[in-house]
């Protein structure tokens, strides 16, 4: 099998199996790395630990205290944010949540505005979903899978944002 070079922030230099994930790559250097692992950076960029590593780079395995891993928790907490929201009021279409400078926001399409009251139920709802302790699942799925699992879901403005992703 062929191998890569990955050198690691204290200038470490070790030879893995081409396509080793960062999973995989944590578990090797200790379990509790593992379990505290949330993402790796590659070569500076942010990529899961289910990507493979192709080629030689400079990783870092992260954890939820690096602050590159604050980005990918936000994002995780928009999508907790939706799946109470749907939870909690059923019909609602999630439109678009990006993570911003100072935290995260999800727009949400539904026949009646929120109240504040329905606030605490939402942020408690949340606590359950992160009790479940489910975890993510990065999938990659072509253009029109991805628009078909949309459309039968109802979700039109996810349908409309997978049209605009350039091909």
């Amino acid at each position: 099998m062929a191998e890569i070079t990955l050198t690691f922030p204290d200038g470490a230099k070790r030879k893995f199996p081409k396509g080793i994930t960062g999973k995989e790559l944590a578990e090797t250097i200790s379990k509790s790395l593992a379990k505290k692992a949330v993402a790796m950076s590659v070569n500076g960029r942010l990529a899961d630990l289910v990507d493979p590593i192709e080629t030689d780079a400079e990783v870092k395995i992260l954890t939820r205290n690096d602050p590159e891993a604050l980005e990918l928790i936000r994002h995780d907490a928009a999508h907790v944010l939706a799946e109470a929201v749907q939870e909690l009021f059923p019909g609602t279409q999630v439109t678009i949540g990006p993570v911003i400078e100072n935290g995260f926001y999800y727009d949400f399409y539904r026949e009646e505005p929120f109240h504040p009251e329905d606030l605490p139920k939402i942020e408690a709802r949340m606590r359950e979903i992160i009790k479940r302790n489910k975890p993510f699942e990065k999938e990659v799925w072509s253009r029109e899978k991805a628009k078909a699992y949309f459309r039968e879901k109802g979700e039109e403005f996810k349908v409309e944002l997978v049209d605009a992703i350039p091909e």
